[in-house]
């Protein structure tokens, strides 16, 4: 077993797949494939690699959706963090690295994290769990390692990351946006460039030693958000004017695409972010 802490980011409305799909019951609390709904499935997805309970990023509003949809199928008891107004994944990744740097149960206060949406298709369950049993000894190096989808399509709806030839963990050359049809077929057909599936695994020191290099504001309105947390049970909520205080940026904006630290590993693991009814 990899010792890993799940984040869980569950704070996405999900209104590309209106009317299903809205603000007040976002896709993730959906049963989309199968039974399960998609953050019990991502949890069941992540449960083998780890022995701790997950840390839920998600929007006060859907807190005992949250915790509801966990306890049925017998997780472990979430540290449900509660946003009070969004603010993209930098900030939201960063309260949860901090929350859990300070939590006593992993010893060294340094957990490696497993940061996921909790709204994405994952059909190969036992691919993604050796991708992460891969990924693994880079991260703990002080890699930020993020998982880089094999394309099988020229898709125009998701970014792309390049990366340096070689096998298993490699060196991110460059994000890049969501292209154009000719110029996806053009990464298709040269190779080397995978989609970006939006899941990390990292040291939460590496991630905070390198969103404190680059977006200094986004680390401090975390951490200032973090210090004066309100505890309610399994509920954590971040103080509202300090968390309301940090701009809006995702994490790849804030950290994946300036730093030296990223690395990519190319996985075939039957995944898709579900952002259309197409999609299912």
């Amino acid at each position: 077993m990899v010792a890993v802490q799940p984040v869980l980011l569950s704070g996405g409305s999900g209104t590309r797949l209106w009317p299903l799909s809205r603000e007040s019951y976002p896709k993730q609390f959906l049963p989309l494939v199968g039974d399960d709904t998609m953050l019990q499935t991502t949890w069941r997805r992540v449960a083998a690699l780890s022995s701790h309970a997950p840390i839920v990023v998600a929007n006060e509003d859907h807190r005992f959706l949250v915790a509801e949809q966990l306890r049925v199928i017998g997780a472990p008891t979430p540290r449900i963090v509660l946003e009070p107004v969004g603010r993209n994944t930098a900030p939201a990744i960063a309260a949860a690295a901090l929350i859990a740097r300070a939590d006593p149960q992993h010893q060294d206060g340094d957990p490696l994290l497993l940061v996921l949406p909790s709204d994405h298709v994952v059909r190969d369950d036992a691919a993604f769990r050796a991708a992460v049993i891969a990924a693994a000894p880079a991260a703990e190096a002080g890699a930020l390692v993020t998982f880089g989808i094999v394309p099988q399509t020229p898709e125009t709806g998701f970014g792309y990351i390049q990366a340096a030839a070689g096998e298993g963990v490699r060196r991110v050359l460059r994000f890049v946006e969501k292209p154009d049809a000719v110029t996806a077929q053009h990464y298709l057909d040269e190779g080397g460039y995978y989609w970006n599936s939006g899941m990390f695994l990292f040291r939460a020191s590496r991630f905070l030693e390198e969103l404190g290099r680059y977006r200094p504001d986004i680390l401090a309105a975390a951490r200032a958000a973090c210090e004066h947390l309100d505890p309610d049970g399994e509920f954590l909520r971040l103080d509202r004017d300090a968390f309301a205080a940090s701009p809006s940026e995702s994490i790849d904006y804030a950290v994946m695409e300036k730093t030296d630290a990223a690395m990519v590993l190319p996985v075939d693991i039957g995944w898709n972010d579900v952002g259309s009814w197409s999609a299912l």
